[in-house]
């Protein structure tokens, strides 16, 4: 990319070390106008202080958004309609988050008439993808500059240099610094590098931040009652909230009782396999709550199709498509599906554990007349089974008398 070609770039701006250097990185090597753009999606901590560093170091345009209740209804909510997780195990906490960033990147930049948007993801992980096939698919003719993908500034003793040459402060905390990669949102919190980097090594109990361990939570279990609309969570305990609301409130009580965390190794889009741990106690009891509304309201090849179509929708996740039309066909039969997923889930939270203990709803498909083991009165005729067996063991019986053999 021409670096004349560039006038004015939205830069996503945490107001840290390596976004600072970026914004300072900017005006220099592309001689041009940076505007900062700064997201609060739940990640626990102060955005503010992020508008004075922008401030001190001369920015004039600079935006702190408060995206949280967006974020949960138009990105978690719609993916945890579909029972989203991907490769198993993983919630997507961070994935989720990256379409809405681009989104705002995008619409800053519109907003402000600037050609370029910029982001502090390195050239290794999934974010970079993330970011920037967003930002192309809303705007097809933007310009994104990854400087990580650019500078030679690839170590933390080059980051530091630069900054004392700079004039870029550095803030030196005190009390020990994690040791860990983290990235928090109202969905999760997630970490990496340190002693991550060996698939061996257990994570330090004191990695932690969200959660106690379970063997130190409460030994009393605590219930809570979920109410459901549309597929959506609308109420917890019968009392009314938003959506961002509903989440931060599930990860306190999932928290407190050592709900949500997982260690996993996964597979990267770019390629290679990374290790990581997640803590998602809001995310972990929703996935188990939605998905016992949706047993006894969806039809049984509904609810299968859905379980067939989740991993590729997942993935779509995982690897940047929020923006893809596949993904936005998809989400329309999920949205679909989800107009008789009302109802009350019942649950059980203890040491770690998330038990489904009832689920009611106007909307059940569930006929006790039917399914009981006692005289249902004429509600099922048993004497049907024998031929419905019969028709479909008809191709293995045909099969068996050409003498094919399964062993």
């Amino acid at each position: 990319m021409s670096q004349n070609s560039v006038k004015k770039v939205v830069l996503a701006y945490s107001g840290g070390l390596d976004t600072s250097i970026i914004l300072k990185w900017l005006e220099d090597e592309y001689h041009c106008e940076v505007v900062t753009f700064t997201a609060d999606l739940g990640q626990g901590e102060e955005v503010e202080p992020a508008r004075a560093k922008a401030q001190k170091m001369g920015i004039k345009e600079i935006y702190i958004d408060d995206l949280r209740e967006e974020f949960v209804r138009d990105f978690v909510f719609p993916m945890f309609r579909a029972n989203t997780i991907y490769e198993g195990e993983y919630l997507l906490g961070t994935s989720i988050a990256r379409p809405l960033i681009s989104k705002r990147l995008v619409e800053i930049a519109n907003d402000t008439g600037a050609d370029a948007v910029s982001h502090g993801a390195t050239g290794k992980g999934n974010d970079q993808v993330r970011f920037e096939l967003g930002a192309y698919a809303l705007n097809p003719e933007i310009k994104i500059i990854a400087p990580w993908r650019e500078w030679d500034l690839l170590s933390r003793e080059k980051l530091m240099a630069y900054a004392e040459t700079h004039g870029i402060p550095v803030e030196m905390k005190q009390g020990k610094k994690s040791p860990y990669s983290m990235d928090a949102n109202l969905l999760h919190i997630s970490y990496e590098g340190g002693i991550l980097e060996d698939p061996w090594n257990e994570p330090e109990e004191s990695m932690w931040r969200w959660s106690v361990s379970p063997e130190n939570a409460p030994d009393q279990a605590q219930y809570i009652e979920l109410n459901y609309q549309n597929g959506d969570i609308t109420a917890i305990d019968g009392k009314t909230m938003t959506p961002a609301t509903v989440l931060t409130e599930l990860n306190r009580i999932g928290g407190e009782h050592g709900i949500g965390r997982l260690d996993i190794v996964e597979n990267r889009f770019v390629g290679m396999k990374s290790r990581g741990c997640y803590e998602t106690p809001g995310g972990t009891i929703m996935l188990r709550a939605h998905r016992a509304i949706e047993s006894i309201t969806l039809d049984r090849e509904v609810a299968h199709l859905k379980d067939e179509l989740m991993p590729r929708y997942a993935k779509m996740i995982y690897n940047g498509y929020w923006w893809s039309p596949e993904r936005e066909i998809m989400q329309q039969m999920i949205n679909a599906s989800q107009t008789v997923v009302n109802g009350t889930v019942r649950l059980k939270l203890y040491k770690g554990n998330v038990e489904v203990v009832g689920r009611k709803s106007d909307d059940s498909l569930f006929d006790e007349n039917i399914a009981t083991f006692e005289d249902d009165a004429g509600a099922y005729d048993q004497k049907d089974a024998e031929g419905f067996i019969k028709l479909n063991a008809l191709r293995l019986r045909i099969a068996g008398k050409k003498g094919r053999k399964l062993l």
